[in-house]
This record gives C-alpha cells, structure tokens and sequence, in this order.
C-alpha cells in the first residue's frame, strides 16, 4: 500500500512523520508533494518526493490533502483523471462537504468528447495538535463508496497519531470544537486561572503551571481508569461545607454562560468558514 500527502504546512509533515516512525510506511511507500518543493528538503531521507501532485496521486492508494479550502479545489481537478480507479481520497478539510468533494473530482478522463461520471470513494479526517504526543483524538467520516478495507488501512494509518473516532458527517463540526480546538480551549481556560491565582500566591510561575498541568493530566487519567464523571471527582472532593465546594459553587454559578457563549461564538463562526469554504466549489 502506497500513501501520498499533497500538502507539507504543519499537519501534512506532522501526519508524514507520525506515519513514517510507526513503520506502516517507509521510504518507498510513502510519497509527498507540495508546491513549496524546498519543504520537502529534508523528508528526502525517509519519503519519495513527487515533482507534481499527478505524479503523486498516479502512484499512491490513499492520497492526503493538507489543503486549505481555496487550494482544495484546483488540486482535486489537478489530479482526477490520474487517480487509481480504487483510491482513497482522504481531505483534511472539514468544511468542505462529500458533495463538493465529488464534484471536483468528477470529469473529462479520456479526451474532450468523454465524459466519466466518476463515484470516489472519500474520507475527511480531523487531526488534534495532540498528534504530536501520540494522544490524537482524530476524527475521521466516510462517504457511501468507502469499504470496509479502506477504513482498516486509513484507521491502522490514524492510530499512529493516537485514537480514532468515527463521526457521521453532519457531527464532524461539534466533533472538531470537542477534540481539535478544545487543546486550544482547555489551554486558555487554566491560561486565565494560573494567572488568577498568581495574584494571591509567591510561587514562581514555572511552577504554578506545571502544578496545574499535572493535576489536569492526572484527573483525566483518574477519571478515564475509574470511569468517574466529572460529577464524580466533584463529590470525591469537594466535602459539603469544605473550601472545594466553596469554588465548584463559584464555577457552576458563572461559568456555564461563559461556555454557552464559547459554542455559540466558534459554531457561528464554524458556519461562515464552511460558506466560504463551500463558495469555492460553486
């Protein structure tokens, strides 16, 4: 099996290397392209460099598209008529729909007077910064085209970055918010509270994050091997009349307003970048 990414921003090298160290792939199935060729420079050692994205996409069984919106669209109609007849067209893009998908991958493949109607079989996939520690939660969604062994392949290839989890795609939004942008969410919310409690404390603040940090990362692993809610460690902690009550009762007074606002804020904003996304295609 041969995989290709065409796309070497941040996420593409990210998922190139992470396929690459876990031995699923090696030097000779694992081809690359990118329209900025001195990225590549250094992947030379352990992946094929393609000089184009048909070359790529002529020799590899599950083709990667790192793309931004704007970029998908001229890449997919670069690349329709050489695709392999049973290729796993995988975007990264989640703002783009199957449809849309299909639609630029559907045309002309034996001279100007045929036509093929073409049904791919295509995927999106949602990495999590997280990949980078091997604790992605990646969210991946199939069209109706995709078998059973596509999914095996492109799982065994994801799990390498960490866990996967399969989402319709109409769930691939809330998903993101959940798994993507929450490192992002999480990071600003103890962002604040260090600060908070800096202001009553003298410990340096290198400690007062790493504090913090490995209490977060030991809650959630308490709770994940306990099965606790987050009800649970609540009522294990905060002893009625006790000073942890006394701050739960503070962030359940005031803080669900603050992440209604949060969801309603990125949600709305999830909708225009899919519009403009999807404008691209029309």
């Amino acid at each position: 099996m041969k995989v290709g990414i065409i796309g070497f921003g941040s996420m593409g090298r990210m998922m190139a290397e992470k396929f690459s160290a876990s031995g699923l792939v090696d030097k000779n199935t694992l081809l690359l392209a990118s329209r900025s060729p001195e990225k590549l420079r250094d992947a030379k050692k352990w992946a094929t460099i393609c000089k184009t994205n048909s070359e790529l996409s002529s020799e590899t069984d599950i083709v990667f598209l790192a793309l931004r919106p704007f970029d998908l669209k001229g890449v997919l109609e670069e690349i329709r008529d050489t695709l392999k007849e049973d290729a796993l067209i995988v975007s990264l893009n989640g703002s783009v729909t199957f449809g849309n998908l299909e639609k630029s991958l559907t045309g002309s493949t034996a001279g100007a007077d045929s036509v093929k109607t073409c049904v791919h079989r295509i995927a999106k996939v949602i990495p999590s910064v997280t990949a980078e520690v091997d604790r992605s939660q990646t969210l991946v969604c199939y069209n109706d085209q995709v078998t059973t062994e596509d999914k095996g392949n492109l799982k065994r290839l994801l799990s390498s970055m960490g866990d996967v989890i399969e989402l319709p795609e109409k769930e691939l939004g809330m998903g993101s918010e959940l798994v993507s942008c929450m490192p992002g969410f999480i990071a600003s919310i103890f962002d604040v509270i260090t600060k908070s409690a800096e202001e009553h404390t003298d410990i340096p603040h290198d400690q007062v994050v790493r504090m913090v940090l490995q209490t977060m990362i030991a809650t959630g692993e308490l709770m994940l091997k306990k099965n606790m809610s987050f009800e649970d460690v609540v009522k294990r902690v905060a002893t009625p009349g006790g000073i942890t009550e006394e701050g739960t009762k503070v962030v359940y007074a005031q803080f669900p307003e603050t992440a209604r606002e949060l969801f309603e804020k990125t949600l709305q904003k999830r909708a225009e970048t899919s519009q403009k996304a999807e404008s691209q295609f029309e």
